[in-house]
């Protein structure tokens, strides 16, 4: 009994590396993506300021004009029972408490053979990490940075219409 136990414990002490090697993995994605994109965009895209968004992509660490001052962003895991992530593949929590905002990584974000939606995960959380919370400029961004890295854009149409984003200021590719 005593070693099923240890194996048990052995077992899910395993699967946190797993996790923080396909975290990790998705973030030198979505960087690689963004500065073979950067030469591509202005300084300022949607009003999402490109070299905090690439300090905060990079560093996890900015100054914003958006938000006032030094913000540091943290990565942390989400549960099933948290309602955000019963929606959402991750989420960021805004806006920043005490310089820090918190980018939350849900179950989701775990799905086997979802590297892309992993990478477009991350370039969009992060226009809300730098910009704050409007779905459309962050969807719009994201995508912008998919297109000029790779030439094209993962298709959005859905989450477009559900946030009614051809409405809004913001465009795809």
């Amino acid at each position: 009994m005593r070693f099923c136990l240890l194996l048990l414990i052995f077992l899910l002490s395993a699967l946190t590396p797993a996790r923080a090697d396909m975290v990790d993995a998705a973030f030198d994605r979505a960087i690689s993506q963004f500065e073979t994109a950067r030469p591509k965009l202005p300084a300022e895209l949607f009003g999402v300021d490109v070299g905090a968004y690439r300090a905060a992509l990079t560093f996890r660490q900015f100054t914003s004009s958006h938000w006032g001052g030094t913000i540091t962003m943290r990565v942390e895991n989400g549960s099933e029972a948290n309602n955000s992530c019963s929606r959402f593949a991750a989420f960021v929590s805004l806006p920043p408490k005490d310089g820090q905002v918190r980018l939350v990584l849900c179950p989701q974000f775990s799905t086997d053979g979802a590297d892309a939606l992993r990478t477009l995960t991350i370039l969009h959380e992060l226009v809300h990490v730098v910009a704050g919370p409007n779905e459309c400029r962050a969807m719009a961004f994201a995508a912008h940075v998919e297109q000029a890295a790779t030439g094209r854009f993962t298709d959005v149409s859905n989450y477009w219409r559900a946030n009614g984003c051809e409405a809004s200021s913001f465009s795809l590719p």
